[in-house]
């Protein structure tokens, strides 16, 4: 009989971020257990006290290269709140343009760019060409289609900021600049080949999720609750909301105003990760485990705000089906869903008269001493809040990233998939991609998710070259 092993996927492929999962086996080859262990920290929380709170914006954007966007938007509607005022209505049309155009970005490179290959070539395939270039040489037009859609919300970024990464635009009060019409007119003429390449990526999805359906059913498919900003229709909405949790079965359980997430949000640390374990207050944890991002949204959705998407939304019978409805791999079906809602909403609000107004800005004082900014990054919810002093410099910051809302659920992920396919100590290659797969769902930006404010628990090992413990040392 064989000794217990270990397995370690380092890193992850095909994700944004440092991280990597360590499977147990026990004495018989079967999973014991699966851990996704987050090793990078940033730290955004400690060092940007003393700032004034003006800058957050700009700070916290440097957070990720992937979603400066997000936190530009939220980190604004956080000192928007400082300032107690509301922003005038082409600055807020200006802003919710931004974010579509960032949805528009992000979706489009996870789905061709990250998870395609997987789909597109299968689980198992050669790694040397299960990744973006094989999808160019296998579908090269699918492929292009892709590359220019996530080119598209990029042009729409740099047409408000000036550069599709980092852009300065969103900053309290407003935006720095209007939107002049020779760019909305050029831009305009883009949402009909965006539409196209959106609906070569639902047929791609829906033909793969109905061929796959006995997979969809099997890899990590677990009940949770699911999170979201919703409108007062029961519609996600990107931009601002009441915060809805809904359980598995539909109901809901809460929905609040997410100024008072802390009620509701708690932050659970283990010493094996940077990433926090966000969980539902009323559950504890790990029970109050929830799922955001596209698969949390439209779970805890009724509806679609547009017609397009709302028909696919409807279309997508997984959803409602109890026994699907879980499945981990229905974040990439859902991702499409909400990309398709976003090109609708880019196209509604580029084509309405306030878009390209001047009325982007107002100024003031700052009135209060504490602010809270939520959106919905592409990603989940995004939580910026900050404290001030009298002077307006930031005392205390709490970052809750989209990512970090995931965490028990993207480990209990790894862990139902490491079990389901690995078994008697086969470890074959493709077997392994499908863990890492399960992460990739999720799409997690794990540069955005460590900010931890104080001391984080820390557990060092010191083991010789036979892998025997020489020491370990534990901060609490």
């Amino acid at each position: 009989m064989s000794a217990a092993r270990q397995i370690t996927i380092n890193p992850i492929s095909r994700l944004e971020g440092h991280g990597k999962v360590v499977i147990q086996l026990d004495k018989d080859g079967q999973v014991e257990d699966a851990r996704f262990h987050v090793t990078q920290f940033r730290g955004y929380e400690r060092f940007c006290e003393g700032r004034p709170f003006e800058e957050m914006p700009i700070i916290t954007q440097r957070i990720c290269g992937i979603c400066p966007v997000s936190h530009q938007l939220a980190s604004s509607k956080a000192c928007d709140a400082i300032l107690g005022i509301e922003i005038p209505e082409t600055g807020l049309a200006l802003r919710r343009l931004l974010h579509m155009a960032q949805y528009i970005q992000s979706h489009a490179l996870h789905f061709f760019h990250l998870a395609s290959p997987d789909l597109l070539l299968g689980w198992d395939a050669d790694p040397a060409v299960r990744n973006v270039v094989g999808v160019i040489q296998k579908v090269p037009e699918v492929a292009r289609k892709g590359i220019r859609l996530r080119k598209f919300g990029q042009d729409i970024i740099a047409a408000l900021g000036g550069k599709k990464v980092h852009p300065a635009y969103a900053v309290p009060g407003g935006v720095i600049s209007p939107l002049s019409k020779a760019d909305r007119d050029r831009l305009l003429p883009g949402f009909s080949e965006a539409y196209d390449t959106c609906r070569i990526a639902l047929d791609v999805i829906k033909d793969w999720t109905a061929k796959n359906e006995s997979e969809v059913r099997r890899f990590a498919n677990f009940p949770s609750l699911y999170a979201g900003l919703m409108d007062e229709s029961g519609a996600p909405d990107m931009y601002v909301g009441k915060l809805r949790i809904k359980r598995h079965d539909g109901t809901v359980v809460a929905q609040f105003d997410p100024k008072d997430y802390l009620n509701f949000i708690g932050e659970h640390v283990e010493p094996w990760s940077y990433l926090k374990f966000p969980f539902y207050k009323p559950h504890g944890y790990p029970e109050g485990c929830y799922r955001v991002g596209p698969l949390g949204r439209l779970n805890a959705a009724d509806r679609m705000s547009t017609p397009k998407a709302d028909m696919e939304f409807r279309d997508c019978k997984q959803l409602r089906d109890g026994t699907l409805k879980g499945g981990t791999l229905l974040f990439h079906y859902t991702r499409i869903i909400e990309l398709l809602n976003c090109l609708e909403k880019a196209e509604e609000l580029m084509s309405g008269d306030v878009i390209c107004g001047h009325d982007i800005r107002v100024t003031a004082a700052a009135k209060n001493r504490e602010g809270v900014g939520v959106i919905e990054a592409p990603r989940g919810i995004l939580i910026h809040h900050y404290w001030v002093d009298e002077y307006g410099a930031i005392e205390k910051a709490n970052l809750i990233v989209a990512t970090g809302h995931n965490n028990i659920a993207m480990n209990r992920s790894v862990t139902l998939v490491a079990k389901e396919y690995i078994k008697g100590g086969e470890i074959k290659e493709g077997l392994l991609n499908r863990v890492e797969g399960a992460i990739r769902c999720y799409d997690p930006c794990l540069s955005c998710s460590t900010h931890a404010y104080g001391l984080m628990p820390l557990l060092v090992r010191i083991e010789d070259h036979n892998g025997a413990l020489v020491r370990e040392i534990r901060r609490d």
